[in-house]
């Protein structure tokens, strides 16, 4: 037969009322009145505990001795619709009843957060020990005939643990873990069950494992996953009572689920009266450790029995830890006391009485029996002593916030104090306020220089720590300068590189960001004589690379660092390429971000330019494009940064040496060459575009570096983009051989250009591309005069024939469109072409409106090349109507029908026809055209009519018109 905790909790214990539970003298197992439920809603009557009871049944079991119905009508009537609850809160909410919960909590970092942090410092590869099972079956219970003996009976299997356990020996941590995850199901599973007995034996039992320190190294991370296992228990307890706990609301007959922030007046005393049951319970726990963590892992329900218990058993639990005997197991259990004290109150009295304490038993940490046994295990002073962190700096944090000066001064003393307080001067300077630690650095200087002692803490960790309070402190140190003499003075004493590397970090930090360049230079000179005897940087890669980075980032001028004579040999001692190349990948990027002005120093461009040549040097054919941009734009804001002002020769020098320096980034070079084009401009700008023999000659040397310099890139578009953008700066300067010689490749490139390409990870069409670059090339076109040695409109043959060439994609169904719409554009550039002027020109350039002077002959030349590409455009007008691309034959017939009338003579025949029929085409599908595109397009052939007047061309207009409306 199994057994129902309910029984327990619901065999109330009749006492009197308490203002401090630990005043009792009561013992649970002593004999008490009790109070019991008679079924049938008879009156209580009370009894002596030896008073026969008889057998009780398995109903009044299960339902405290009343009938089943009454039972369950009394549980729904404490279950509350949402509405009332609400209401409940929010009148408690307005009568000021509810609270927040303690502020202290709120002030200091969260356990959650420093949970990750324990488990995967603290590990072990030792072989753990642990006990595997609690029980073996479900509760059982035998026939009692008094309430005494059934009361007994529970407490007897509190006590009945070991028949039921065996042990797990020389698992991993890894086992132990999962063992312990396995237990943490087990007890919520049985509580879930109702078997509350279960779920009290395994959190007394997991307890137990807390006095187990066989393993030193480990005891953090295990008293972590202990107590989350006790935090659970107590949640669960907790949350039950408050259940149980029905709470009235003035003015109302019905119960009502408690609150969240109640108070004891509000709890009957029934729920109080169980609450003390479970306290009781736990009171029998014959075992010190257990009794004192399940104890607090409930601390919180004493807020169902008075609000002003919480002070007076946390200083009851405080005075029980002093009979812990191993101080690892001692400090974690004051830890754990404090963490769920400042859950419940703000008052810190406890957490000063167990800091009292721990002074007190300090020196046991350093005993020769303890020393000893780490000897036994195999560990180390300062690895043992690391142990204590988690837990002293939670106490002495819960201890610091929020406490005057006065008191932290006390606190302080009494830690400088204790004999080898290496671990107590650690804690404060991780607790106290960086401002009170910097007010005070040189006494802590001065103790930590006392404290050298080969079994204490390390001297190197204590330096470090405070270093980093100096760097958060926004108040400067008293005697700033002796500050930093002396902890440079310690650091440098260090012999061990490891010790010497963990101690400068901080104090790197702190020097760059706080003093003037030649401290840092001291620091760089430290570090360069303790890391580069012996080659001893290659076992310390990782933290000299923070420290050149804390350097870099908090220097205050960055290019007085780069200067430094140490600093590059700092950097020469990363001989590990993928180190290397991420320290100089930092400094560029707070470059990029910290310096706004150029720079034309030659040690600061040298330096510079060592630094991006390794980033250069870093690419290969392995690295990825996001990797590669990074570099790319790294390397091109250093270009642009440096400025020799108007010594040209030696800008353009610079970029000579740059284009040589960086040869696997297409991201520089298309810089390098922009960057020359400026240089070019600016040139023309200085002159104002009157060129001498001098300058000539240098802007024609920098579109030769632009022009020798293109095919070194890989990316076709951006190709033929720089030879476009060189081209027009080549013309724009007179450099006509120049020019066409860039305009030329860039139409020779039209061809390679690949029909599609990756774009976020997705292919795209380069048409629209294409046709927008194709018009910006037209666009030049137009002002760049004819070579004699070359005939008509060479460029524009050229750019025709290669166009056939492109490739276009395949899975495009509208590359018919596409050539129409570049074939368009060349019409409008032709009737440009055939102008007695041209609308814009290039000062010193004689275009072709001024060669030809509009000679038949070139006009001549115009017309024909103009009737070739119409017709190519009716054929593509064909093919779009044959694979049913309707509505885009009709607005490309709509557009070289508009360019038809307003740029040809259309007198002629041939010319008024071809109109006509290209109408008669875009009126075929009007139905899928704007219809205010269609009579724009009439408005603007009126418009003309009516310019031209009676003129021949007026009335062909005026025809035209007529056909045109017709049609609409």
């Amino acid at each position: 037969m199994t057994t129902d905790w309910h029984c327990i909790e619901k065999v109330p214990v009749e006492v009197t009322p308490l203002t401090r539970v630990d005043s009792t003298e009561v013992h649970p197992l002593k004999q008490m009145t009790v109070t019991v439920l008679e079924s049938k809603g008879t009156r209580n009557r009370k009894s002596s505990s030896s008073s026969a009871m008889g057998i009780l049944d398995p109903l009044s079991q299960a339902f405290d001795g009343s009938d089943p119905l009454s039972q369950f009508a009394r549980q729904a009537s404490l279950e509350v619709d949402p509405l009332s609850q609400i209401a409940a809160e929010y009148e408690l909410s307005a009568s000021g009843v509810m609270k927040a919960d303690s502020p202290l909590e709120e002030a200091i970092e969260p356990w959650s957060s420093r949970r990750s942090a324990i488990l995967s410092k603290y590990t072990t590869a030792e072989r753990l020990s642990i006990v595997t099972s609690f029980v073996s079956g479900n509760e059982s219970i035998k026939a009692q005939t008094t309430m005494t003996e059934k009361v007994k009976h529970r407490l007897e299997q509190l006590d009945d643990f070991t028949d039921a356990a065996y042990h797990m020996q020389d698992v991993s941590q890894q086992e132990y873990v999962s063992r312990i995850e396995q237990l943490n199901l087990e007890l919520v599973q049985a509580w879930n069950n109702d078997h509350r007995v279960t779920a009290l034996k395994i959190a007394i039992q997991c307890s137990k494992l807390l006095a187990d320190t066989s393993v030193m190294q480990f005891y953090p991370s295990q008293f972590v996953l202990i107590t989350d296992i006790l935090d659970i228990f107590g949640k669960l307890v907790y949350d039950r009572l408050k259940v149980k706990a029905g709470y009235i609301r003035p003015g109302s007959t019905n119960p009502a689920a408690l609150p969240d922030n109640f108070t004891p007046d509000m709890v009957p005393e029934m729920a109080k009266e169980t609450c003390l049951n479970w306290f009781y319970k736990i009171a029998s726990i014959r075992e010190l450790l257990p009794r004192f963590y399940v104890e607090a892992a409930i601390l919180k329900c004493y807020s169902f029995l008075t609000s002003t218990e919480f002070n007076l058993a946390l200083l009851r639990l405080t005075r029980i830890i002093r009979g812990i005997g191993d101080p690892l197991v001692s400090i974690y259990a004051r830890c754990y006391l404090c963490r769920v004290g400042m859950t419940v109150t703000s008052d810190r009295e406890y957490i000063k009485e167990n800091l009292t304490d721990l002074f007190t038993v300090y020196h046991t940490m350093f005993s020769p029996r303890l020393k000893n046994e780490l000897t036994r295990q195999r560990l180390e002073m300062p690895t043992y002593l690391s142990l204590y962190i988690p837990a002293l700096d939670w106490i002495m944090q819960g201890m610091a916030v929020h406490t005057p000066e006065p008191v932290l001064d006390e606190i302080l003393d009494k830690c400088l104090g204790q004999k080898n307080n290496g671990l107590l001067l650690n804690s404060v300077m991780a607790s106290f306020s960086c401002n009170f630690l910097a007010k005070r650095a040189t006494k802590l200087l001065r103790a930590i220089a006392d404290n050298a002692s080969a079994e204490d803490f390390p001297q190197a960790q204590l330096l470090r720590a405070l270093g980093s309070c100096l760097v958060m402190a926004t108040q400067v140190p008293d005697e700033k300068q002796q500050v930093w003499v002396e902890a440079m003075k310690l650091i440098g004493e260090l012999k061990v590189p490891g010790q010497f590397i963990l101690a400068i970090e901080s104090w790197a930090e702190f020097t760059s960001s706080s003093y003037n360049l030649s401290h840092v230079a001291a620091i760089l000179e430290d570090l360069l004589t303790h890391m580069g005897q012996n080659r001893v940087f290659e076992q310390h890669y990782a933290e000299m690379q923070v420290v050149v980075d804390k350097i870099v980032c908090n220097s205050k001028d960055l290019e007085g660092l780069l200067t430094l004579d140490n600093f590059m040999p700092v950097l020469d001692l990363f001989q590990k390429e993928s180190v290397k190349m991420d320290v100089c990948r930092n400094i560029m990027m707070v470059y990029k971000d910290k310096i706004e002005g150029k720079t034309n120093d030659p040690v600061t461009t040298n330096a510079l330019m060592y630094i991006c040549r390794v980033l250069n040097d870093s690419v290969n054919a392995l690295t990825v494009e996001d990797e590669r941009r990074q570099i790319g734009g790294l390397i091109s804001h250093m270009i642009k940064q440096v400025d020799f002002g108007r010594d040209f020769e030696s800008q353009l020098a610079f970029y000579v040496d740059a284009r040589a320096a960086f040869l696997n980034l297409d991201t520089v070079y298309a810089t390098l060459i922009h960057c020359v084009n400026n240089l070019a401009m600016e040139t023309r700008r200085m002159i104002r575009g009157q060129h001498s023999r001098k300058t000539a000659a240098f802007v024609r040397a920098c579109a030769a570096y632009c022009f020798i310099t293109i095919p070194s890139i890989v990316a076709v578009a951006t190709r033929m983009d720089l030879y476009l953008v060189s081209g027009s700066v080549a013309l724009q300067n007179l450099c006509l051989g120049q020019a066409d010689s860039c305009l030329e490749a860039a139409i020779e490139l039209i061809p390679e250009l690949p029909a599609v390409v990756e774009v976020d990870g997705k292919l795209k069409s380069t048409e629209n591309y294409l046709t927008g670059y194709i018009g910006s090339l037209l666009s030049t076109l137009i002002i760049v005069p004819d070579s004699p040695d070359r005939g008509v409109l060479f460029l524009l043959r050229l750019l025709l024939d290669k166009l056939k060439l492109y490739q276009f994609d395949e899975a495009h169904s509208q590359c018919e469109a596409t050539l129409t719409n570049i074939y368009l554009s060349v019409l409008d550039m032709l009737s440009t072409a055939a102008q007695d002027s041209y609308p814009y020109h290039i000062p010193g350039i004689v275009s072709n409106d001024e060669l030809y002077g509009s000679d038949p002959k070139f006009i001549h030349e115009i017309d024909g090349l103009s009737s070739k590409i119409a017709d190519q455009i009716l054929i593509n007008l064909k093919i779009l109507a044959d694979k049913g691309q309707f509505k885009v034959q009709s607005n490309l017939a709509l557009e070289l029908f508009t360019r038809i009338v307003r740029g040809t003579d259309i007198t002629r025949d041939k010319q008024f026809t071809l109109a006509v029929n290209l109408w008669n085409l875009v009126t075929k599908n009007k139905a899928l055209l704007d219809g205010k595109a269609l009579m724009g397009v009439l408005g603007i052939v009126e418009q003309t009519r009516k310019a031209h007047g009676n003129t021949v061309l007026g009335k062909r207009l005026e025809e035209l018109v007529m056909r045109m409306r017709n049609k609409l």
